[in-house]
């Protein structure tokens, strides 16, 4: 999967008041299914005491990207009112891999169906706007095991190509490297054959 897609920049927090009920939006980008679910968990951990945590989220769920889960809850508001819109915004704005999460305290008043969602609606877009949507292309990470001799070699190759990587060094040393799919088989072959096929790749 080469294509680029659509993310969110940063973590953000928006909140606004209507009528009393306070909203707050929570928006992250997440890696995963199981990174979307736990930011969903730490933030009705961290607000129990709202009266909703309404969650939404588009995540791809495979590595080719061709499946994209997309996941929302009305959280015990009316049926339709919170977690649709929520994630309505995601859809129409067309981010990926991203979690929202749209915190509410009652404030006394109820606001109708069409309230709820304009509010719901309004909390992810303030969010998403805060958050900042950048493209994003797939990465792999790609694992380089080499002789300290050609440990050099390796290094100058990935800094040449300005690839963000850790390396550790011990009896052999150990590269772990974020690479674009769409380029980590040119990258493979470069190191293969840099150092005559004495690379260890993963």
């Amino acid at each position: 999967m080469s294509r680029t897609y659509r993310a969110l920049e940063e973590p953000a927090t928006t909140e606004f008041v209507v009528q009393g009920s306070e909203f707050i939006g929570h928006a992250r980008p997440v890696s995963d299914i199981e990174d979307a679910e736990s930011f969903v968990d730490a933030v009705r951990t961290e607000y129990a005491d709202a009266t909703h945590n309404v969650p939404a989220y588009r995540v791809r769920a495979d590595a080719d990207g061709d499946l994209l889960r997309e996941y929302s809850s009305d959280d015990g508001e009316p049926t339709g009112s919170a977690g649709k819109p929520a994630l309505n915004v995601l859809t129409q704005r067309d981010v990926e891999n991203c979690a929202v999460v749209v915190t509410r305290y009652y404030g006394g008043t109820n606001l109708g169906v069409g309230g709820l969602v304009r509010a719901y609606s309004k909390a992810v877009k303030d969010a998403v706007d805060e958050a900042g949507v950048v493209e994003r292309r797939p990465h792999e990470t790609v694992a380089i095991t080499v002789e300290y001799d050609d440990s050099g070699t390796i290094r100058s190759i990935l800094e040449s190509e300005g690839h963000e990587f850790d390396a550790d060094y011990q009896a052999d040393v150990s590269f772990s490297v974020r690479v674009p799919i769409a380029e980590s088989e040119a990258l493979r072959d470069r190191i293969r054959s840099a150092t005559s096929g004495r690379a260890d790749l993963e």
